[in-house]
């Protein structure tokens, strides 16, 4: 399930963090809301933001024998 959670501090810094997103949609799915709220100050991406979304299948054949 994807989802855009949306984390207020007391201070009243907000944090962004998406779930459930493979590679860059989860910065174009969420960009309306830094649209929406102004500059970000920072970024930290997960390990799901580097995976391509394609899975790959590899295939062993015997060459002798």
């Amino acid at each position: 399930m994807k989802q855009i959670i949306v984390e207020i501090s007391p201070e009243g810094n907000l944090k962004i963090e998406t779930k459930g997103f493979v590679g860059r949609a989860c910065l174009e799915e969420s960009q309306f809301l830094k649209d929406l709220l102004g500059k970000e100050t920072s970024q930290q991406l997960t390990p799901a933001f580097y995976q391509t979304g394609k899975t790959v299948i590899k295939k062993h054949l015997k060459l002798c024998g």
